[in-house]
């Protein structure tokens, strides 16, 4: 549904902090407007500078269809914030602005502001409940395509725990490795009955070069049953994503890398996120590191956790 005023124009916020549901809100958005021919502009609040957002705003000479998306918009400079007031105040009917701000009180009194617009209002607020959860699985499924029995999805949201990009993740790989209704037997040959989001939690503390973290992560993970094989798994595909977004243009926003990298936007932002501080040089290193771990952990060492862990603490001080 489009907020519309009297003259036309429509306007979206998404609100609220948790980003899996407003890039999937987002995507669905863009998805629309680029059905209809948009031309699309993506501004990154704490990059804007003083008159992108006007520029960005400004009446067009043709009459095509426009949109301008304004993501974290909580992170917007105050001296820029009077641009968007301004539009406000004069709005064009022929852009669609979506605003993205994670809620809470910072950039508030912009966030009323654009509420007195009556925008259209899509709430992006953290899931608790395990039945929101095993909803949101559902719908992510249905996006891709596939069906899912109550059970699969109840298995899944139980394995892969509370991160929802995890989930999307976590999905997203399922329907695309898989074809017919997704059953619970499917979710635990693909699981194997492990909790992976552990593993993941050791891949981000040891690409983010904190190796007393990622050494409590590892340690946890493998106490609660993590399969080794897992957590170098889960850090081989996060130097994968380093290794690809380093060679992409950094002006290119990510929903456009997102198609020839084979990522989501979400996957590219975090690694774009996780990408300070590493070197050519640096991935390399690591890239060996995990291969000689990966190879220890499948029977080549004597004892792979201590393999595992030297591995986790070269690759983290690979990171310079």
């Amino acid at each position: 549904m489009v907020a519309e005023s009297e003259a036309g124009m429509s306007i979206y916020l998404l609100l609220g902090p948790e980003s899996a549901i407003a890039d999937r809100a987002l995507a669905k958005l863009l998805a629309h407007l680029k059905e209809e021919n948009t031309e699309i502009t993506t501004i990154f609040a704490a990059d804007a500078i003083i008159g992108d957002i006007s520029d960005a705003l400004a009446p067009s000479l043709f009459s095509e269809k426009r949109a301008l998306v304004i993501r974290d918009l909580q992170d917007l400079l105050m001296e820029v914030q009077d641009e968007v007031s301004r539009y406000l105040d004069n709005m064009d009917p022929t852009i669609t602005v979506i605003f993205v701000h994670k809620g809470g009180i910072k950039g508030k009194a912009l966030l009323d502001r654009i509420k007195k617009a009556k925008p259209e209002i899509l709430a992006c607020e953290t899931l608790k409940k395990e039945s929101e959860k095993q909803e949101f699985a559902k719908n992510i499924f249905l996006d891709l395509g596939r069906k899912a029995t109550p059970g699969a999805i109840a298995a899944l949201v139980n394995a892969v725990g509370s991160e929802l990009r995890e989930l999307v993740a976590a999905c997203t790989q399922i329907a695309s490795d898989t074809k017919g209704v997704i059953d619970e037997e499917m979710i635990d040959t693909f699981h194997q009955g492990r909790i992976e989001t552990t593993g993941f939690d050791v891949a981000d503390a040891t690409l983010d070069g904190n190796i007393s973290q990622a050494l409590m992560a590892l340690r946890s993970a493998i106490a609660t049953g993590t399969d080794p094989v897992m957590v170098t798994s889960a850090i081989a595909s996060g130097l994968r994503a380093l290794a690809k977004v380093s060679g992409a243009n950094r002006g290119t926003k990510s929903f456009e890398l997102a198609g020839s990298l084979g990522m989501a936007p979400w996957q590219i932002d975090k690694a774009r996120r996780q990408l300070s501080g590493w070197s050519p040089r640096g991935i390399s290193v690591a890239v060996a590191a995990i291969a000689q771990a990966d190879a220890a952990v499948k029977g080549a060492a004597v004892d792979p956790i201590y393999a595992l862990e030297r591995a986790v603490m070269d690759i983290a001080r690979a990171r310079s």
